[in-house]
């Protein structure tokens, strides 16, 4: 599995358990996580440095999109 595709399933957990958290009443937590992703998203856009992607492409190479390999 490549860097990209773990970054995105990672994003799409996180915002499932924060779907969960408000779901079951977790005020605290769901108001915490979402202040978590929103402040990451806002770096991303403005840095263009994701810290998630920079650490899954430690681990993974990165994604080959619409390249043959």
């Amino acid at each position: 599995m490549c860097a990209e595709r773990m970054q995105r399933i990672l994003t799409a957990i996180v915002f499932g358990l924060i779907l969960l958290l408000w779901a079951q009443g977790y005020t605290k937590a769901f108001v915490v996580l979402q202040t978590f992703v929103i402040v990451m998203m806002l770096v991303w856009a403005f840095t263009n440095f994701c810290p998630s992607l920079w650490f899954f492409q430690k681990i993974c190479p990165p994604c080959k999109w619409g390249k043959d390999e």
